[in-house]
């Protein structure tokens, strides 16, 4: 399998720079749909397009068997690239920051070895070509969960996914059974004071000064209130207030993230944020918070994540796994394997001393890695139909 992977690695990287010089963001991914299409049909493979909005799904074999699905997402994300290559985006301000341009070149990778397999066991297996993962619409949708209302995953029996890791060692896997990323969740609040001039602040009441105190109550959360055993964390990541600098602001706006792993830690902190918040009452002030849920946490099941472990052992040799890590990352992959068993694991791809982290102008990785995601996607897939036949 590994073999039949590294003879694609040249088709691999070019689906992976053209992708990359064309970045589309959330259920704007019309010409990589139209691409990936075009690629498939080529290949003898059914595609069906408009899935999920902008998502393709293929179907190699009939669905009489059992079906196994393999996920790849597709969209941009709105950076601007900082990286001087010759694949370099050619869309002003949308950059390829998180690699979902690899997992698509990857799975297209898959879809040819699968394909072309003549002994390939009975069953199907679905390729999802899936949009927005980065972002939800209005209606607080992500392309996971659009597809899936267009009856994407409907029968699956198993789902798989790779992230590609530009932070880790090229070459490596990492596959972490149970919880292994987190839910992710957003907020947005205002804290209102009464405004007025800045040399007289004893007849207002400061929301920035309010917001202080607000703050510490915030970090406070993960560090008081939350069983250090578990993972959580609030992060204010926006702070907007004012407009002059002898003026003091009626009220200050801000938003942030929240992320866990268990139901129960997640629904505490919603519930703490919200006492947190109260702090504002307490100087004078007032607040109001909007909490908008995002994806649930990513929880790779055991049996399916004990497969990718010894899969990537026989491609890849004993020493081509990482120790497992969770991180606290979210990935909409997991409504999926809400649905049916599934894992995702990490397919390490540094590219050099250079940090290049995820959602970083200068992410980029080392498309010599692909050879192995394909070939650990492609043996993982032939091994869930045998043990589901």
């Amino acid at each position: 399998m590994l073999e039949q992977a590294q003879a694609l690695q040249d088709q691999m990287v070019a689906w992976r720079r053209d992708f990359h010089m064309h970045p589309e963001l959330s259920f704007q991914e019309v010409r990589t749909a139209q691409k990936v299409s075009e690629a498939l049909t080529e290949m003898g493979i059914e595609a069906q397009t408009g899935v999920g909005i902008t998502g393709v799904v293929g179907r190699i074999g009939d669905d009489e068997g059992p079906v196994v699905a393999i996920r790849a997402d597709m969209d941009a994300l709105p950076i601007v690239e900082a990286n001087d290559v010759p694949y370099r985006s050619q869309t002003d301000g949308v950059m390829h920051a998180c690699g979902h341009d690899a997992h698509t070149a990857i799975l297209l990778g898959v879809a040819r070895i699968l394909n072309d397999m003549p002994d390939r066991p009975a069953g199907q297996v679905r390729l999802l070509f899936q949009p927005s993962e980065e972002k939800q619409d209005d209606e607080g949708q992500s392309g996971a969960t659009r597809m899936i209302d267009d009856g994407a995953i409907e029968g699956i029996d198993a789902a798989i996914a790779l992230h590609i890791a530009s932070t880790l060692p090229s070459g490596k896997i990492m596959i972490k059974s149970g919880y292994a990323g987190a839910a992710s969740d957003r907020f947005e609040a205002r804290i209102m004071g009464r405004g007025g001039h800045a040399a007289y602040p004893h007849e207002t009441v400061d929301p920035i000064f309010v917001l202080a105190q607000v703050l510490n109550a915030i970090h406070g959360v993960r560090a008081r209130r939350v069983d250090p055993t578990k993972g959580a964390v609030i992060t204010v990541g926006m702070v907007h207030a004012g407009d002059a600098a002898n003026v003091i602001p009626n009220e200050v706006a801000i938003q942030g993230t929240i992320r866990s792993f268990e139901p129960e830690i997640r629904e505490q902190l919603w519930a703490d944020l919200e006492q947190a918040m109260g702090v504002a009452r307490a100087f004078g002030g007032d607040y109001e918070l909007i909490i908008h849920k995002g994806y649930p946490a990513l929880h790779n099941d055991h049996a399916v994540a004990e497969l990718i472990e010894q899969v990537a052992v026989d491609v890849g040799g004993e020493d081509v796994l990482l120790p497992p890590v969770a991180g606290m990352g979210g990935e909409d992959f997991a409504y999926m394997i809400e649905a049916a068993p599934g894992a995702m694991f990490m397919l390490g791809a540094k590219l050099d001393e250079l940090s290049r982290p995820h959602h970083n102008p200068v992410f980029d990785v080392d498309e010599g890695s692909f050879a192995l995601g394909a070939a650990v996607l492609a043996e993982t897939a032939v091994r869930l139909l045998k043990q589901h036949a």
